[in-house]
């Protein structure tokens, strides 16, 4: 059987660069590797061969050049092993996964740590804590942060190459930033192991940055904290992470917003809490009182008859949540104090009180009924 021309095999005309070839493999690789097609693994297989020898063939200069002027025939004695230059399989792919077979080749699509093609490499992203006030987290602020980063060197502005003189052409990759290595019947393309992948050699290096291209320093950065934050939210700071390798961008800076706890009010959500403490005998008969906000005091009215415990709404007087939505609320819980060091007098009036509230023979309305049935209902749970 006539074997397949190989520029139709991986899709691409005769003038195709090598970028275009190895693309075009990579695609072609991906779509047709027993290990994607479960199906159907002897049919993949076997085109996945014809593919992995076209590409063989067309990434070598010299064996390009021979079967655009012989075809076939220019390269089948060069390439060895069985028919068409490939010993076969060999019951499959021997254990080795699909990453295991193609190396770097596909480090880029399968998550090669981020180093693109030429050793260009993305910086890290970065993480900074930043505590706030309540009132900062509420009302938005601006923060003065100090960050420890890797930058690019000012002497050698990221070459990593000594002043005066400039990185060289890779002795080993040739400047290809890969090297092809035979393992069995497969030739994978793998990092170069002197360049690590940036196709230069540095034989000079700077002597600040000692051919790294970048180096340790501190960063002052202006946050701007948008209002309505809460603990957990993250302010991205884009460009602001290390700077990257071989001349990539720089990483991000995500600050970690944390509220620290206030000694008034708690949060949930867009609301706010406190507790106000009012006196006996506003808690009985009523009164004004002044409570706390984020923005200055208010006045509570406190109807009579109040009981401790109960939640008074101040609305409007919360959060406005940092991803929009409706202002919240103020929600004041009211403690009742019970007063202390009462003097003889005071103590005297108590017990009347006492006693005009729980008999002594006197006709009770009926609300000072209904407050002791409350308190005897109390004692007889506790009796049991």
């Amino acid at each position: 059987m006539a074997k397949e021309d190989y520029y139709k095999l991986l899709g691409v005309d005769r003038n195709a660069s090598d970028a275009e070839i190895k693309k075009s493999y990579r695609r072609m690789a991906m779509k047709f590797h027993p290990d994607r097609n479960k199906d159907n693994p002897d049919e993949a297989e076997a085109k996945f061969k014809q593919i992995k020898e076209a590409y063989e063939v067309l990434s070598d200069p010299k064996k390009r050049s021979a079967y655009d002027q012989f075809g076939h025939a220019g390269v089948d004695a060069s390439m060895g092993g069985g028919p068409g230059g490939f010993g076969g399989f060999g019951g499959g792919f021997s254990g080795e996964s699909f990453s295991d077979v193609f190396g770097d080749v596909f480090g880029d699509i399968f998550g090669g740590g981020g180093r693109a093609r030429g050793g260009v490499q993305r910086g890290a992203d970065l993480r900074y804590n930043l505590e706030l006030t309540l009132e900062e987290a509420v009302g938005g602020t601006e923060a003065k942060i100090r960050v420890p980063v890797m930058v690019v060197c000012d002497e050698c502005h990221g070459s990593g190459a000594k002043k005066g003189s400039s990185p060289v052409t890779c002795s080993t990759c040739h400047g290809h930033g890969q090297v092809r290595m035979q393992q069995g019947f497969f030739s994978v393309q793998q990092t170069c192991p002197t360049c690590g992948g940036t196709g230069k050699q540095i034989k000079d290096p700077c002597r600040k940055c000692h051919g790294q291209g970048r180096v340790q320093d501190t960063k002052t950065l202006s946050v701007k904290v948008p209002p309505g934050v809460d603990t957990g939210d993250r302010i991205r700071l884009s460009g602001e992470g290390e700077a990257g390798k071989g001349g990539g961008p720089a990483g991000d800076l995500y600050v970690q917003v944390h509220v620290k706890d206030h000694p008034i009010f708690t949060r949930d959500g867009a609301n706010l809490y406190c507790e106000v403490p009012i006196s006996f005998p506003t808690a009985c008969l009523g009164g004004e009182l002044e409570v706390p906000t984020l923005n200055g005091r208010v006045k509570l009215k406190i109807p009579a008859e109040t009981q401790t415990g109960k939640l008074f709404r101040l609305r409007g007087k919360g959060v406005k949540p940092v991803r929009g939505g409706a202002v919240g609320d103020l929600l004041c819980r009211v403690q009742i104090e019970t007063p202390v060091h009462l003097t003889k007098e005071q103590k005297e009036m108590v017990e009347k009180l006492g006693e005009s509230l729980t008999g002594g023979g006197k006709q009770h309305s009926p609300q000072e009924h209904s407050w002791m049935d409350g308190v005897k209902s109390f004692f007889d749970k506790l009796t049991g």
